[in-house]
């Protein structure tokens, strides 16, 4: 596997904003049920794969599941075995999709959301209430065969702990990404290496890394300079394109794609600055024009 790979990027407003999708509750899983909907899903990742191959680098491909938890799936009609049954059908689609690109390196993770809001979390969960809510897509995803699984957006620090909780007793590799606001520090108000230090305390260290996602290196990238041996455990990055606060993103009716030669640029001085940062993506109006960017700007892609 090549030291750095690439992930993908922000599928969901991709779907909404270039492909003029609803999404209901923001979710994509709902899309594995038709057969539209998986030639858009199948377009996207795709799309990114290409970009992995042309770069000679691995791809960390994140399942369309980020909704697909018992309460977001409940506002959407979903059972349980409903559930169950997505979760395992998303690692398999890309697994499908991998296939056709046998050269890429293909890491297939099992894609985790907050409980609550990704922006404003209304409660913060307890690790137990966490560990105990997200163990069923857990155990749907190490069914499936999923490399491992990755929480995007985490909130706070009990909540994350949860998970990892949840994903060591299941036997799967976990990953943790946080969100942080324009001050850097995470919705909960907590500064993101507090957090990523408390969640390595309660678990002895079992998640493969952290990482950082739905927010621009702008909001961040001075919290890392001014300790940069606190976050030599953040290694993937999924920055958004907009420079907005996430109020501002929520209240958002046009798509602020950024520019996707500047966000890279702003990528490579990160990496140069840390090292560690190595699996290299989008979250939020990012598209594959941008991890193309990433990918020509720090890993030699074309």
């Amino acid at each position: 596997m090549p030291s750095s790979l690439l992930t993908d990027s922000g599928l969901e407003t991709w779907l909404i904003f270039h492909r003029q999708v609803d999404l209901p509750e923001f979710a994509a899983f709902p899309l594995l049920g038709s057969n539209d909907g998986r030639r858009l899903l199948a377009e996207y990742y795709r799309d990114h794969l290409r970009v992995a191959a042309d770069a000679g680098s691995g791809i960390v491909l994140e399942t369309p599941t980020w909704r697909a938890s018992a309460d977001w799936g409940a506002r959407l009609g979903y059972s349980a075995d409903q559930l169950d049954d997505v979760n395992r059908d998303a690692v398999a689609f890309l697994r499908s999709l991998g296939t056709e690109f046998g050269d890429v390196p293909l890491v297939v993770s099992g894609t985790i959301g907050p409980r609550d809001d990704g922006y404003a979390p209304s409660e913060q969960l307890t690790p137990e209430e966490a560990a105990d809510y997200h163990h069923a897509q857990i155990m749907s995803f190490v069914t499936a065969g999923a490399d491992r699984v990755t929480m995007l957006t985490a909130t706070h620090a009990g909540e994350a702990i949860g998970v990892v909780q949840a994903a060591r007793t299941a036997g799967a590799d976990v990953v943790v990404a946080f969100t942080v606001e324009t001050d850097g520090r995470l919705p909960s108000g907590q500064p993101l290496a507090e957090a990523v230090a408390e969640v390595d305390a309660a678990t002895s260290g079992a998640a493969l890394h952290f990482g950082i996602n739905c927010a621009h290196p702008d909001h961040f990238g001075s919290v890392l300079a001014e300790d940069p041996a606190a976050y030599e455990r953040v290694r993937l990055l999924r920055a958004n394109a907009s420079r907005a606060s996430h109020a501002e993103l929520d209240e958002a009716e046009e798509l602020d794609a950024g520019d996707p030669s500047e966000l890279a640029a702003q990528y490579a001085a990160l990496v140069e600055a840390h090292p560690h940062l190595q699996e290299l993506g989008g979250c939020c109006g990012t598209d594959v024009r941008h991890v193309a960017a990433i990918a020509t700007t720090c890993i030699g892609g074309t």
